[in-house]
């Protein structure tokens, strides 16, 4: 029997793609089955994840990154502004609903420290559009924590089937509260 060896291009992106694609499918989400994925020995893995917990902190980070791109693009399809900070809000939903377990991950698995201080990309964005759009004299960082808090707690209402998923509603109590919160 001869081994049969592999050389791989970029093994670690090819095993976070593997474990996103595993998420959203609702499959096994171990080092070995996202070795089998990938066509690597479960040895080789591990040159890339010392343990399954360092893969949930990639795999994490990664969905932050993705959450981003959604919000920014949200944001510029609706002319930024003010306008544009309600539709990262709708995006943040509509993310959540579109990927429950990979959503589910990222803020089962956060990092240590205050994550609205985080210089990730989709917070980083949420500080400038506060400080941006926050009425005058209101405190930017309660602002931007009022707007995350009414995303989040819309996703987790409409994930745990509290609420039906509807994008008018979500659409609705974004722009709603955030005309509260100012």
């Amino acid at each position: 029997m001869t081994e049969r060896t592999y050389h791989h291009g970029d093994l670690r992106a090819a095993l976070v793609t593997a474990g996103l694609e595993a998420l959203d499918a609702g499959s096994e989400l171990s080092l070995r089955a996202l070795a089998r994925t990938a066509g690597v020995s479960p040895t080789a893995v591990y040159r890339h994840f010392p343990d399954k917990g360092a893969l949930l902190a990639a795999l994490a980070g990664e969905g932050l990154r993705m959450l981003a791109e959604a919000q920014r693009a949200a944001s510029e399809r609706a002319g930024g502004g003010s306008a544009g900070f309600g539709a990262t809000g709708g995006a943040y939903v509509r993310f959540a609903l579109d990927h429950p377990a990979l959503f589910r991950l990222i803020f089962a698995h956060p990092q240590k420290g205050d994550l609205l201080d985080k210089d990730e990309d989709a917070m980083a964005m949420l500080r400038a559009n506060a400080a941006a759009l926050a009425p005058p004299g209101a405190d930017a960082r309660v602002f931007a924590l009022k707007a995350w808090a009414l995303a989040h707690g819309l996703a987790l209402l409409m994930l745990d089937g509290q609420v039906p998923r509807d994008d008018a509603m979500i659409d609705a109590a974004i722009d709603l509260g955030l005309r509260g919160a100012c």
